[in-house]
């Protein structure tokens, strides 16, 4: 479709910016790299999990589905959803979102996402659950869900202002992934981000794909390496569930990288580790 705006400095966003307020405009690009990249990170996460689960399943000779969660439909919310739907292969039949006002989310719905507002159905039938809320809403939405989360659930929060430990307590619950941003000086910021209007679009950019690499992140963000941690151990803990001895479990998540990166001491402190080399 053609853009008829293209070149009309007139109708540009800073056009009727004060010199004052075009100081800030850099917030825009900070804005739009946190959003693509939190989505980014989020579907390679559920990726693996997915995958995961696949090999765990063929071990185990079953077939169950991760089921994923996202609480709030708001913009985020519905940026998550889309990412994981077009950029994972996420049947709809295996997402469903809680959000006050479902009736807005007819455009999931139509593509077989159930939609409605019941927080403790969503923690109860998740298998990972993304918290889309604002601060405000997030003691009221951990209330709801606290006691009714499985031991195995993934929780993953997009939620900005709370600390881990302090999520951890409103849920009492110890699986919880939440990656924590820094901004860092990077002279591309504004051009990268601003490639493309839809996260799903700038998901399929190789230019921004090499921007939101989680180890090598070039996009004037940085990402806390501890998600890095907190993503293997929470695979860890789904063959733990699934009561997998110590060795079919490594060789799993050998299995889901190019080299096999991982050994005992890499999970676990050198005394338990000594002791897991000899056979299960």
């Amino acid at each position: 479709m053609l853009d008829l705006t293209v070149n009309l400095t007139s109708l540009g966003f800073e056009a009727g910016l004060r010199e004052d307020e075009k100081e800030l405009v850099f917030l825009r690009s900070r804005s739009a790299g946190l959003t693509v990249s939190g989505c980014a990170h989020a579907v390679f996460a559920y990726k693996l999990l997915r995958l995961l689960r696949k090999k765990v399943n063929a071990e185990n000779g079953c077939a169950a589905n991760l089921c994923v969660g996202v609480v709030g439909g708001g913009l985020m919310g519905r940026q998550l959803a889309t990412a994981l739907l077009r950029a994972s292969s996420l049947e709809p039949r295996h997402i469903n979102i809680s959000t006050r006002r479902p009736e807005t989310l007819g455009e999931y719905s139509n593509m077989g996402v159930e939609c409605y507002f019941d927080n403790i159905r969503l923690a109860k039938w998740a298998d990972m659950l993304f918290l889309c809320v604002l601060p405000s809403q997030l003691a009221q939405v951990c209330a709801d869900i606290r006691c009714h989360l499985s031991s195995g659930c993934l929780v993953y929060s997009f939620t900005s202002a709370v600390p881990l430990n302090r999520l951890a307590v409103l849920l009492d619950h110890s699986s919880i992934i939440k990656p924590q941003y820094e901004f860092v000086a990077c002279d591309e910021v504004n051009r990268i981000w601003h490639l493309h209007d839809q996260v799903t679009a700038a998901l399929q950019d190789k230019d921004v794909i090499s921007a939101s690499v989680p180890l090598s992140m070039n996009g004037g963000l940085f990402l806390d390496q501890r998600w890095i941690s907190a993503v293997l151990y929470s695979l860890l803990n789904m063959c733990t569930a699934q009561k997998l001895g110590s060795g079919k479990t490594l060789r799993l998540l050998n299995g889901l990288f190019e080299t096999n990166t991982f050994t005992y001491h890499s999970l676990v402190n050198s005394p338990s580790a000594s002791d897991l080399n000899n056979p299960d």
